[in-house]
């Protein structure tokens, strides 16, 4: 557990480097993947034997390397890649945050401004090459989490959808393939819309989603019976995540329903997952993941009742809010 970080960061360079994409076709040798990856072949040699020796290689007796179950996430084009998640935890941003961990302890405080005496927005905006490689490993990530929330959830009853902070799009356009009558409003930054409209869309979801930019802060679209927010309220704190609940309370009709859709901590002695993400939350914003009574008091103040929370077989459950009369 100790020498963990070495298995990140060996990650993270194999990723980097293409090494799992160069071995889709089947095995090479070591030398012939250095010339593919741009690599020093010794030093490449010993990457490869160690990750092995972890699992996400196969070595055989004559130094070739080939992909084993594992290793294929490492691919950029698989239906669960992590790849792009690899490439961005050993980035700047991230990795020298992680390593003032312990200022984030002592002070509460995030360490990313800490350590780029800037917070992570306005960092990650100056540094558009680690955006980039975020919004890919985001992506990733929610492509099998979008899958395991129609899996877990009917969303067929509704008939307008607003993605709040919807990023890219994913789970807005998964949700209008799974409900063919369905019409949405994809809401974001400014630059992320123009980022989101670059991506590939067939013309019949077009003329069923609209792009529209803005911030969440101040007000979001009105009149949908549906609001989602997907690993939204666990980038703040509780007083800017009242506000961001405020916000959609007032766009939505009593009868409009809340869906939170982020990572519930687990009981004492269980889940190191959630959190673990929790302390990225608080290395990085200064923010949290919650449990679910926490969700509850959060949604009260946000003007909302929590009526259910439902697991997905994804990290990520959904926290199903209605909204508190204002009469």
């Amino acid at each position: 557990m100790i020498n963990g970080y070495q298995v990140s960061q060996a990650l993270h360079a194999a990723a980097t480097l293409g090494v799992a994409d160069q071995l889709k076709n089947g095995p090479k040798p070591y030398d012939v993947l250095a010339r593919a990856c741009g690599a020093h072949p010794p030093s490449l040699y010993r990457l490869l034997r160690a990750l092995a020796a972890a699992g996400v290689f196969h070595e055989t007796g004559n130094k070739e390397f080939s992909l084993t179950p594992l290793g294929v996430c490492l691919t950029s084009d698989a239906s669960d890649s992590r790849c792009n998640y690899a490439r961005w935890i050993g980035t700047p941003g991230q990795w020298r945050s992680w390593g003032n961990l312990s200022h984030s302890i002592k002070s509460g405080e995030s360490a990313t401004e800490f350590t780029h005496g800037q917070d992570a927005w306005t960092y990650r905006m100056q540094h558009p090459e680690e955006q980039a490689v975020l919004n890919s490993a985001m992506t990733g990530n929610s492509r099998s989490e979008a899958r395991a929330v129609l899996d877990a959830y009917d969303f067929s009853r509704f008939a307008f959808v607003v993605d709040v902070g919807g990023g890219q799009g994913l789970l807005l356009k998964e949700i209008l393939l799974a409900c063919p009558a369905a019409r949405g409003i994809l809401f974001d930054q400014p630059h992320v819309i123009a980022s989101a409209h670059k991506m590939p869309i067939s013309a019949e979801l077009e003329q069923r989603c609209q792009f529209v930019a803005g911030s969440f802060l101040e007000s979001v679209p009105e009149n949908g019976d549906a609001y989602l927010m997907k690993a939204i309220l666990h980038d703040w704190d509780d007083d800017r995540s009242i506000e961001i609940l405020r916000t959609c309370r007032r766009a939505m009709s009593p009868k409009a329903r809340l869906f939170v859709i982020e990572r519930v901590i687990g009981p004492p002695n269980e889940s190191p997952e959630g959190k673990f993400s929790d302390l990225n939350m608080m290395v990085q914003y200064a923010a949290l993941e919650r449990t679910r009574q926490e969700f509850h008091n959060l949604l009260k103040s946000g003007g909302f009742e929590l009526t259910d929370v439902v697991p997905t077989r994804s990290p990520m459950s959904i926290i199903v809010g209605q909204p508190i009369s204002t009469e």
